[in-house]
């Protein structure tokens, strides 16, 4: 029987996107979070501005946390405007955060955010991987990996 494939959120808006860390980590286990923002924060994330490059995710008390992502203050905020660096709780059911809770401390696995985005409903979700760290070496492997399909498909196109 055929493996069945993996899940894709459906991304409408993309805000933020953590590309390095797919260079950076060796990727496991890719999940969907919500995040619990206040009123302006989701106004400037509409607004196309967000930085995740920097971002990791905790749990503390049985809850979900993503640190140090930067949602910048919305221009018309006043004096309602909210904190850009502050920590903000993610939305997972108990069970995925007792799983995740249990890599981080047995298998010494770290919880990175890949991308920020609003889904077809509106609400802004953010894709949290469990992942590896990689050494060197294996990023040189992959860099060598990588370069060598860029010039075998150059290749193949040339003759082709």
């Amino acid at each position: 029987m055929a493996r069945p494939k993996p899940i894709a959120f459906d991304k409408k808006k993309i805000v933020a996107e953590n590309r390095r860390a797919r260079f950076e980590y060796t990727i496991d286990t890719v999940y969907e979070a919500g995040i619990a923002l206040t009123g302006t924060e989701v106004k400037s994330l509409r607004s196309g501005t967000g930085s995740i490059a920097e971002s990791y995710a905790e749990v503390k008390d049985s809850q979900v946390w993503l640190v140090n992502s930067n949602v910048p203050e919305f221009s018309h905020g006043n004096r309602f405007n909210h904190e850009p660096k502050r920590p903000r709780k993610l939305l997972l059911h108990e069970r995925e955060i007792n799983k995740l809770h249990g890599a981080v401390a047995r298998e010494g696995m770290t919880l990175v955010p890949l991308s920020v985005y609003f889904n077809t409903q509106g609400r802004a979700k953010v894709e949290l991987a469990l992942a590896k760290g990689r050494k060197d070496h294996d990023k040189r492997e992959a860099i060598k990996e990588r370069e060598w399909k860029r010039e075998s498909a150059r290749v193949m196109r040339d003759r082709g």
